[in-house]
């Protein structure tokens, strides 16, 4: 699997990853739109055990994201498969990211979900709030189909992406 863009890459999570998680996942410059995790390492290590089934039967999907480098600067999921769609989410990347970190991984998490899943949607929300990701989807064409008290939920299609990404080529020229 070659999941690489411009400046980052997506590989799978492994269990030795644990503690670079956690470390994310309990930094307060990270977490503020992220649901509560236990500070407890064992129990990251064995929630990637048990998460490592579920990819195996194609459930779920954890992504390392890294510079082209190796250095770690992020996490991202696919989780939540449908019929005709996937969600994604727990995405942080921290200070260790490339300029287009963000972007990139956005390509790279639909380049999976729609050329190897073969989806045609993605569904996903985001918590009121999150101002900065609710900006970056929608420029990128998701489409608001829903909300609650807490989240706002989307949808985006393949040609929605790819319509983003032929726009935004010229920045990774």
């Amino acid at each position: 699997m070659n999941l690489e863009h411009s400046t980052i890459g997506l590989r799978l999570v492994e269990v030795t990853d644990a503690e670079f998680i956690l470390s994310l996942r309990l930094d307060d410059r990270y977490n503020k739109f992220l649901s509560g995790v236990s500070p407890d390492l064992e129990s990251q290590k064995a929630w990637i055990a048990k998460y490592k089934a579920d990819e195996a039967d194609k459930k779920q999907f954890y992504f390392i994201i890294q510079r082209l480098d190796g250095t770690p600067c992020g996490t991202v999921r696919i989780y939540d498969i449908r019929s005709d769609s996937f969600c994604w989410g727990s995405w942080i990347l921290n200070e260790n990211k490339t300029r287009f970190s963000a972007i990139e991984s956005a390509f790279l998490v639909y380049k999976f979900g729609f050329e190897q899943l073969g989806f045609k949607k993605s569904h996903f929300d985001v918590m009121k709030g999150n101002d900065k990701v609710i900006s970056f989807h929608k420029k990128m064409g998701a489409v608001q189909v829903g909300e609650d008290d807490a989240n706002y939920y989307y949808e985006i299609t393949n040609d929605a992406v790819k319509h983003s990404e032929q726009k935004l080529s010229v920045i990774f020229k």
